[in-house]
């Protein structure tokens, strides 16, 4: 394993424990999957095999994850939908790594993303000089994994233009890949499925045609529906993220856990957490994912610029960052939440609200 890489797939990062579930194996393995549905389901939600403790890697319905990998064991493909920040691509990724071994076959789905990297493109020098052959062409993630029976990724599909959308139709329908250029077509192989992931935020942006949609079993990740489940899920991801980070910083306190995510969660829902009290809502997101992000920023600060432990003065920057985006309303929205809701809090949040007013004038 390389220890200079920034970001490790997550069949490297996990290596020890989809080996000792696959050693351990005791169900049937559908065809092209290197371990049953059941373990597939202890990596993913997380407990015991042989000596080892599985970390869940996803803390939320047991259920949808059930569902999720019932849909791989079939011929259907897999769209995971909710707010930014639910863990779609945490999911993902961690589902092909178990299924296959290989979570790197991915498309990111933009404005720019066009038909050829769904299917395949070609070595223009080499079609010119040599005419169409298959040394010539530049096969997509997706067509390989056809080729190979194995699992591709769309991350963000409903930001890809709709004639891009609709060349997964034919695939996702046939199961196969014709290339006129050569007179041939490419069937998919037993274990063949895709994984694509939609920002409900996005909404309107490309929208799915009913066709497409079709063609996918949907399951739909809700945010955390408790503040003791989000502070689960940002304590186990900065557990992950600061073994793989040089931060130089120690674990943010319980405490500074749950002011974090008290704030996010109020100011999405636009509501105090007791529902007394209403509260505008800022123009981003504010996701369990961003709060992870807020605190391994806080932590890179502790780290190289105090002593280790995060501080309010630490806390608070990331907080302006996080909160304060390219909206002139934010600043003014977290201002009033500051003055209405965190000041009356007392004094367990006086001095972080001390060091958020100063860095919001």
């Amino acid at each position: 394993m390389e220890q200079n890489v920034q970001r490790l797939p997550a069949e490297q990062l996990y290596q020890k424990e989809i080996e000792v579930l696959m050693e351990h194996e005791q169900y049937p393995v559908p065809t092209g999957w290197q371990m049953s549905p059941k373990s597939v389901l202890t990596y993913i939600c997380g407990g015991k095999c042989g000596d080892m403790e599985i970390t869940p890697k996803y803390i939320g319905h047991k259920r949808l994850v059930e569902i999720a990998i019932s849909t791989l064991v079939t011929d259907r493909a897999l769209l995971l939908i909710g707010e930014p920040g639910t863990a779609k691509s945490w999911l993902s990724e961690h589902l092909a790594a178990a299924i296959n071994g290989d979570s790197t076959r991915v498309i990111q789905g933009t404005a720019g993303t066009t038909e050829e990297q769904i299917r395949y493109s070609w070595n223009y020098a080499m079609l010119i000089a040599n005419g169409p052959s298959k040394e010539a062409m530049i096969p997509s993630p997706i067509y390989r994994c056809m080729e190979q029976g194995k699992i591709a990724r769309v991350e963000e599909i409903s930001r890809c233009a709709s004639e891009v959308q609709d060349a997964l139709i034919s695939i996702l329908s046939e199961k196969r890949i014709s290339v006129p250029e050569l007179g041939a077509e490419v069937p998919a192989r037993k274990g063949f499925s895709v994984i694509a992931t939609a920002n409900t935020r996005d909404k309107g942006v490309n929208e799915m045609s009913a066709a497409l949609k079709r063609r996918f079993n949907i399951v739909v990740l809700p945010a955390p529906d408790s503040l003791e489940a989000e502070m689960d899920i940002v304590r186990t991801r900065m557990e992950q993220l600061s073994g793989s980070l040089d931060l130089n910083a120690r674990l943010p306190e319980k405490e500074v856990v749950e002011k974090v995510c008290t704030i996010f969660r109020e100011l999405r829902s636009g509501v105090t957490l007791d529902g007394k009290q209403k509260l505008k809502a800022t123009s981003g997101v504010l996701s369990t994912a961003e709060a992870i992000s807020l605190l391994a920023n806080s932590m890179a600060l502790a780290g190289s610029f105090g002593d280790g432990a995060i501080t309010d003065y630490d806390l608070a920057a990331g907080l302006q960052g996080a909160i304060v985006k390219e909206d002139s309303k934010d600043g003014k929205v977290w201002e009033e939440y500051l003055e209405n809701i965190m000041k009356k809090r007392g004094s367990r949040w006086l001095s972080l609200y001390q060091e958020c007013k100063e860095l919001n004038r």
